[in-house]
């Protein structure tokens, strides 16, 4: 069935109507993987039940692994991609007496895990401070409050609508904390990264339970390291993040695109000791792209660093077989995200890759995704170091500036701005076109512009959608600096779940490594000054990984860009572009212009495509035909509870 969800858990109040919730989920075929999954992938169905009996975790991941230890009344659930041994959780939970006893002694793991709870009645649950695993809500009329990681299992169970509002933000580039955690459908609600979801038990002779609460279980540390410690702690947190992932396979693969973070992650994946590693590099069209020159240095340090300890394979795949931005539209219909993505014009590249990769016998795939959003440091980082270094702030800001362009006014101007989260947040979406480049960007984040082929009705929900978001609007920092580089991960950690949920379509598990709570916080916890800077490139994550990359690769300080083939594409898929447009779902709820649309499908070099990318836009309508036709008539059945067998 297009879109089928094939990997997700929820979690069920201890009643006869939560039971029943349960029996009109989908059901795990005999090898204990969803029906419909890729042939060759392996699930891990498990229920988990209530002291009752009665389920409580129904969990149906196809590549994740679900670990659980009972202790009396109290319980413990991870789904990440490792098993966690009972040893380590009898640890965990052992004489445990309230949640922050519980959470210090997790922190203590690598940060990958869906964490399902149950101390003195109470059931929680949270996931990731990188915005990479999360947890929504909804309320069911009969059931009381149901909790999955997947929003679109909770529409399916609640028979809740699509939202407006929501889908009408999706159409821009960049959504800003808090809007990036509207969800697609009313009634469901996702509970902020770094926050956790309190589902307390009903009181005794009451058959309702209290309503969900929420609580927060992660702030970032305090950026006091300096970088020599701070690159050995993220040194060990990269290190422990692929272990979970690969240690112990025999046969993985990395995309080595010849960047600093993919070199990182392969030489870090080869540490492991698998029999065999495949190393799968996409070759660019542009004739002075560096990327596959250095992929291939990359390997040959790799190969004569260590001769025999893994079997490498170097895999180049021409140009002119990667697809352009665009392609093959119709085949997003195999995933349904939890929101529409703006990579996901770029889904034909990536299964591509990921399709060579499984083709290698691969049994898992890594990636260097996040490794910008964490150790590159943005501008408005420099706002913070001003305030307690200000001479230091403004050297470090000079050079930026005479990098980029930026004019001495504007900049001081915008070092000196102080403006608050809310009311920034208010003016954050303008129809004014975006910034230019010599633009000083020191805010709270990216102004974002409305697009020509958004309709009236459109432009008021997005501004409606603003407005009421700032007036009760908190960053989730007080710096400007540091809520700007979270919410940054946080955005980057969405959107891969793109790539996770293709892998899963081709039966390949494909991970990040870099969006580990525990490299998240390696990372903010060293001094600024010393962890970014206009003169070195990402020096933490060079530092890191030095002893463990040779030193003549974490010398590259260029980074190709794939904006040709964006642009491309719009004229090599064109036609599809129009089919699109004809019959648009989005022009149907009255969000776009089908017919402006339609023009600039034939005019792909237009300027209005230059000024403003339609890559959401094409992710939004791409989504919104799969969301339309996501899931099976349901086949009532009833969970099999087997809390022995966990």
């Amino acid at each position: 069935m297009p879109g089928l969800l094939r990997d997700y858990f929820v979690v069920l109040p201890d009643s006869v109507t939560g039971h029943a919730v349960a029996g009109r989920l989908p059901a795990p075929d005999a090898a204990g993987a969803v029906a419909d999954a890729p042939a060759g992938a392996r699930g891990d169905a498990r229920t988990v039940a209530h002291p009752s009996g009665r389920p409580w975790v129904v969990a149906r991941p196809l590549v994740r692994k679900v670990s659980h230890l009972s202790r009396g009344d109290d319980a413990l659930v991870l789904i990440g991609p490792d098993r966690v041994p009972e040893a380590v959780l009898a640890g965990l939970l052992e004489r445990v007496r309230d949640r922050a006893g519980l959470e210090r002694r997790l922190a203590r793991l690598p940060g990958l895990h869906h964490v399902v709870a149950r101390l003195s009645g109470e059931t929680w649950i949270r996931g990731t401070a990188s915005g990479l695993r999360r947890i929504y809500h909804a309320r069911h009329p009969e059931a009381g409050t149901i909790a999955s990681d997947r929003p679109a299992v909770l529409a399916r169970l609640t028979g809740a609508p699509l939202d407006d509002g929501a889908l009408a933000l999706r159409m821009l580039d960049f959504l800003p904390h808090p809007l990036s955690r509207r969800a697609l459908w009313r009634g469901v609600h996702e509970t902020g990264a770094g926050y956790g979801l309190t589902l307390p038990a009903a009181a005794p002779g009451t058959a309702a339970a209290p309503g969900p609460r929420t609580y927060r279980w992660w702030k970032p540390p305090p950026p006091e390291l300096p970088l020599s410690e701070g690159a050995r702690r993220l040194g060990d947190a990269v290190a422990a993040a692929v272990r979970a992932h690969v240690g112990g396979l025999d046969r993985i693969s990395c995309e080595l695109s010849g960047g600093l973070d993919s070199t990182a992650l392969t030489f870090a994946a080869r540490a492991t000791g698998p029999a065999s590693l495949s190393l799968l590099t996409v070759a660019a069209r542009d004739r002075y792209s560096e990327d596959e020159t250095w992929a291939r240095r990359a390997v040959e340090a790799a190969d004569g660093s260590a001769p025999g300890t893994s079997a490498l394979d170097h895999h180049v795949i021409p140009a002119d077989h990667a697809p352009y931005f665009y392609a093959d539209l119709a085949a997003t219909a195999a995933e349904l995200n939890d929101e529409p993505f703006p990579v996901a014009p770029g889904r034909a590249r990536a299964h591509l890759l990921l399709r060579r990769a499984h083709a290698t016998g691969s049994r898992y795939h890594l990636t260097g995704y996040g490794g910008d959003e964490l150790f590159l440091g943005l501008p408005h980082a420099y706002q913070d170091l001003f305030h307690g270094n200000p001479l230091t702030a403004w050297n470090h800001l000079s050079g930026l500036r005479h990098q980029l362009g930026w004019p001495l006014l504007p900049t001081l101007k915008a070092l000196l701005d102080r403006s608050t989260f809310p009311r920034w947040l208010a003016g954050a979406v303008t129809a004014e076109p975006q910034p230019v480049t010599r633009t000083p960007l020191l805010s709270w984040g990216v102004r974002q512009s409305l697009r020509p082929w958004f309709t009236d009705h459109a432009n008021a929900l997005i501004a409606e959608e603003f407005r009421a978001a700032a007036e009760r609007a908190e960053p989730i920092d007080p710096w400007r600096g540091r809520h700007v580089d979270i919410d940054a991960v946080r955005m980057g950690a969405r959107h891969f779940q793109a790539m996770e949920d293709i892998g899963m379509t081709i039966g390949l598990p494909v991970a990040a490594p870099f969006y580990d709570d525990r490299v998240l916080e390696a990372t903010l916890a060293v001094r600024l000054e010393e962890r970014i800077s206009p003169w070195r490139y990402k020096p933490l994550l060079v530092e890191a990984m030095r002893g463990v990359v040779p030193d003549a690769l974490l010398a590259r300080t260029t980074k190709d860009h794939m904006s040709s083939d964006e642009h491309q594409g719009l004229r090599e898929h064109a036609p599809e572009l129009a089919d699109l447009w004809t019959g648009s779902r989005l022009a149907e709820r009255g969000l776009t212009d089908a017919r402006r649309l339609l023009r600039l499908a034939a005019e792909p070099f237009s300027p209005v495509l230059v000024e403003h990318s339609i890559s959401s836009t094409v992710a939004g309508e791409t989504w919104l035909r799969t969301a339309e036709n996501a899931w099976p008539t349901p086949s009532p059945s009833t969970p099999t509870t087997s809390e022995a067998s966990l």
